[in-house]
Formats: structure tokens, sequence, C-alpha cells
């Protein structure tokens, strides 16, 4: 799985209060089913003592559990392997100045390389060598992604330890989890002791990665104070705006999306090339980039995401580098740019009506996070 990139205010939805869901609102159609006046949501506001601070942070909340986190995070995929060696030192050397800058979430996972070891090494070097105040705008957010097997309380806790563990935290701020086989009720076993686990403090937030509207729905029937879900979400890929979004609306779930950019793809990089020719273009040698290209194909193929990329270009928003790779290349100030984007009417016009010549993913892959579950 990829790592997160970038909390979307576009997916960011705030209920006074979140609804308790029943069988009256289970999904009929890819449509929800309410009870008149069942829910009253709120603008998508956020409390900051800065409008700064509200630009670049957020609060993901469900009942008493709550994490504010930077909107754009530092995505550690990368650093599982697979787009360059990458050396220790430099890389927290590389995640102290993406602190610096302002971009002081950062997004990992038990399966991810070194990561949380990474992270262990980086927050002890924030510890000693930054202010208290520093600290409190750091947030580490890891998944963690089991086999199927028997969730026992003892299997949770001691597996939950390891990441504490790595990264060095008497309390992980946020654990999403994953779950490979729907088949299996187990997750919600799991679900279960990751909320006791929190209750003891050993974490701050539970939370999901890659569940489709289904499962979200059953898990927060079962009473399981999620505060987010994490997806994939781009230009691209617009499954989260349909049925997952709806369900978020109603009960205050937040998404945090990665593949924002697609791990590169959408980026003048990959403008007016034509990759079934031999070394006519840039190689696709990294996971994201054979993974997104996937997703391209799966959306309507190489042309016509030219002739997108060609609408892009036009708007000047390619080639905004979220995904972190620590100590070989630094893209702070590409990501800090994200914050001032800002797009009229026309240009999102012109970006929906390509977009809207491809495929609907929902139709052809399933919905959020099926690509992980198919045969």
């Amino acid at each position: 799985m990829a790592s997160s990139t970038v909390f979307t205010g576009l997916n960011i939805f705030k209920c006074k209060q979140p609804t308790k869901l029943t069988t009256s609102t289970r999904f009929s159609n890819s449509r929800l089913q309410l009870k008149p006046n069942s829910v009253k949501c709120c603008s998508t506001t956020t409390t900051a003592t800065t409008d700064e601070e509200a630009t670049r942070r957020v609060t993901v909340k469900n009942g008493n559990d709550s994490l504010d986190i930077c909107r754009v995070l530092n995505g550690m995929w990368q650093t599982s392997g697979g787009w360059g060696r990458i050396d220790r030192d430099d890389a927290v050397e590389a995640m102290l100045r993406y602190a610096d800058a302002g971009l002081s979430t950062f997004d990992m996972a038990d399966h991810y390389g070194p990561a949380e070891d990474l992270y262990g090494i980086f927050i002890n070097r924030v510890r000693h060598e930054r202010p208290p105040e520093y600290l409190d705008k750091i947030r580490g957010l890891t998944k963690w992604v089991p086999s199927p097997v028997k969730m026992t309380g003892s299997y949770v806790r001691g597996s939950i330890d390891v990441s504490r563990k790595r990264m060095d935290v008497p309390s992980l701020d946020m654990l999403q989890f994953h779950w490979w086989d729907y088949s299996n009720p187990g997750y919600l076993d799991a679900l279960k002791h990751l909320t006791d686990l929190k209750e003891e403090g050993k974490i701050k937030t539970v939370a999901l990665t890659n569940f489709d509207t289904e499962r979200l729905q059953i898990i927060l029937e079962n009473g399981i104070p999620v505060v987010s879900n994490q997806v994939q979400h781009s230009i691209v890929d617009m499954r989260p705006q349909q049925k997952m979004a709806e369900l978020c609306k109603l009960t205050g779930v937040k998404l945090i999306t990665y593949g924002t950019v697609m791990g590169g793809l959408l980026s003048e990089k990959f403008l007016d090339t034509n990759i079934a020719i031999p070394f006519a273009g840039p190689p696709l040698n990294t996971p994201s980039l054979q993974k997104y290209k996937r997703m391209v194909d799966a959306w309507g193929g190489w042309s016509l995401f030219q002739t997108l990329l060609q609408t892009l270009k036009k708007q000047a928003v390619a080639g905004s580098m979220i995904g972190v790779r620590l100590g070989l290349s630094e893209h702070i100030q590409d990501s800090n740019a994200i914050f001032s984007l800002v797009l009229d009417e026309e240009d999102v016009n012109s970006i929906q009506e390509v977009s809207e010549r491809g495929k609907d993913l929902l139709r052809v892959i399933g919905d959020c996070g099926d690509e992980y579950r198919r045969a």
C-alpha cells in the first residue's frame, strides 16, 4: 500500500454530532436512506489560533478522540525500498528539514522498511534539539497491516508494542488499521482490541486504511470510534467522492488521501511522452510509478492521460511531490506551495471536463481499497 500524502480539504466534513448508524441508514443503490432531520452538518471550517494554522492544520475527531495534523503529510512509503538506498543519517536530517519547514506530520507503516525506526531516531533528535513547543506539532501516524489470522488481545497488543518501541513513543498518535480479507470478520475483533489499547493510553486515535464504505459503516455501527480512513484519491481516481464521501459527511469520519500526485505521474516530467516507445520518456522505475500507471490504464489509457496533463499544465498545478524520498530528493518548497494553490472556476471546469472522459473506477475496480482485495 502507498503512503499517505495529502489531507484534501475537498474531503473534509465536520458535523455537529456524528449520527449513530442504524439499519435505517444502510446504503441502498449507492445512496443513503436517511430519516428526516437525522443529521445536521455544519461548514468545513476548522478551529485554529491563526489564519496560517487554519490553512496548515486540521483536526480529525470522533467523540472524545481527536488529533490535529498537518493537511499535507509526509508519506514514507518510499523508505521501504525500490526508490533507492536510504541512508539513515541523511533520512533523519531530511525529516528535520521537513518539520522545520512546517511539514510536521509523518505517515508510515509497520511494513515500510525502516520507516518506524527512522521516526524513532527523528523524534529523539527533536526532543533534544528543538524546544518543547516544537515537539507539540510533530505527529507520527503509522499503520498496522496484519495477516488475517485470529485477532487475540495478546496478539494485537504485541504488534502495537513493536511499533511503539520502534517509534520510541509511549503512545502512537494514530494507528491506521488495514484488513486483507473481508470474508474473515476478525477485523472487528482487532479493532475492538485496538480501542482497548487506546483506552489504556497506548494509542491516541484509531483509524483505518483502505476500507470500503460498507465495512466502514459496519465498524461504526459496532461503536468503534475511528477518526479517519486513508484511501487513494486523485484526479484520475475519484472513487472517494462517491459512496465514501457521503458516509463520511454523515458520520464525521475524515478522509486522508494518498496517491494525489500519482507517484509523480501528475507532473511535467511525463508531459508529451510516449511510454510505448522504449527509452522515449522517463522510466517507470519505482513501485509508485508502476502502481499508478496501472490506474491510468484502467481509467482511460496513456493518450487520455496526456490530455489531462496538458490541461493541468495550463493551470500550473503539476509537480507538487508529496511522498518523501528522504535523503535522495527533496521537495519541501513544492509541498509548501500547496497551501497557496488557488484554482478558479474555469480551472476546475476544464480539469473536470477532461477527468470525466475517463472511466468510472468505482465501476471498473470497485469501492475504495478494493484494488487490494481482487483475486
